[in-house]
């Protein structure tokens, strides 16, 4: 009898276990799925159109709205694919692909003109899951560099094609392909005489300070870029451009170098850089700000507002940023008078800015 008591109770117990391991187990399951759902809501996305000396006073209403209009176009367009679930890599893609169609920016269509009259056309695109990366410069027949860049990142073992061997690998990815012409703009031509009429009146043109006086250092604003985090937590950040007006011997600038002009990684923030590129490369701007993040604690505004206030600053830059962290916290931080720029959050609250707050 008191072996079937003993049995009947040490049943019992271990149901009990089980039914607490379950309740436990249960319990750990729904608070997992409840802190994914509410992690998955955090999403969010900035972008630019190039930073530079960008005045009320020297701008029309008219134009000013224009600015706007296509900001948000673009913002919104990148924000909906955010919002649906989409990536990240694709939201910042499509965004940069609506202002490197706007003749308005200085990328794609509207992009600067080079010394010899031509539109060569750079780019990068950055994963920030993966920490791959895909970019091209001096192109000329790529309608949208952006989609080029993602395809090296996708299709390559490399990161950066350049040129005739960019071009080349173009045609076999099926990416769009323009004739030259089709970048043609008025407003960028004269930009370009202007730039080569005030080069004449410089004494001395070994002086490299001389060469990239301020009077023509501006000529390059409108570059534009994106950063994006997508449900997911993913980042991502990419950025396009013409470069520099009247640039000369093949000059590349920061914007499809990985670490200067773009950077993401999941572990800190997403960055796209615009400015006057060779102090960007040198301070590798984008990357910095992400370390800072990384080994010294800083939280994005901090490791923005020292790295392009204090550090670019006194090398002597001038430019802006943009970035996201992976916990949905932006920046738009820039030492100009003003910035093309907007952001959206998970909530759609939209932000459109030019001039300084």
């Amino acid at each position: 009898m008191r072996l079937i008591i003993h049995f009947v109770l040490s049943a019992m117990l271990l149901i009990g276990c089980q039914d607490n391991k379950s309740e436990s187990n249960e319990k750990t399951l729904k608070n997992e799925v409840t802190s994914s759902s509410s992690g998955s809501q955090n999403f969010g996305i900035v972008i630019h159109g190039g930073a530079g000396t960008i005045l009320k006073k020297n701008m029309s209403d008219a134009l000013e709205a224009r600015y706007k209009a296509k900001l948000e176009e673009a913002i919104k367009a990148g924000h909906t694919i955010l919002a649906d679930g989409g990536s990240s890599i694709d939201a910042v893609e499509k965004a940069i692909n609506i202002l490197e169609d706007a003749p308005l920016f200085n990328a794609g269509k509207g992009a600067v003109f080079t010394n010899d009259g031509k539109n060569e056309l750079d780019a990068s695109i950055m994963d920030g899951k993966t920490l791959n990366a895909g970019a091209v410069a001096g192109v000329t027949t790529v309608k949208n560099p952006i989609n080029l860049a993602r395809a090296v990142m996708e299709n390559s073992a490399h990161v950066m094609f350049a040129r005739d061997g960019a071009e080349a690998f173009a045609k076999e990815q099926n990416i769009e392909l323009v004739d030259p012409s089709y970048f043609y703009t008025e407003n960028r031509m004269k930009a370009l005489e202007r730039a080569k009429e005030h080069e004449k009146t410089i004494l001395d043109h070994d002086d490299k300070s001389a060469f990239y006086d301020p009077q023509i250092k501006d000529y390059k604003y409108g570059t534009v870029g994106c950063v994006a985090l997508d449900k997911n937590g993913n980042l991502a950040s990419g950025t396009s451009t013409g470069g520099m007006t009247n640039k000369k011997w093949g000059r590349v600038g920061d914007s499809p170098i990985i670490g200067a002009g773009t950077y993401a990684n999941n572990k800190t923030c997403a960055i796209s850089s615009t400015g006057w590129g060779e102090y960007f490369i040198r301070g590798m701007v984008a990357y910095d700000i992400s370390a800072m993040i990384e080994y010294k604690g800083s939280s994005l505004k901090q490791a923005a507002s020292e790295v392009i206030q204090e550090k670019l600053t006194e090398l002597g830059g001038t430019g802006g940023v943009i970035g996201i962290d992976h916990q949905g916290n932006v920046v738009m931080e820039f030492n100009t008078a003003g910035m093309y720029r907007a952001s959206m959050d998970k909530n759609g609250k939209l932000y459109i800015g030019i001039f300084k707050d």
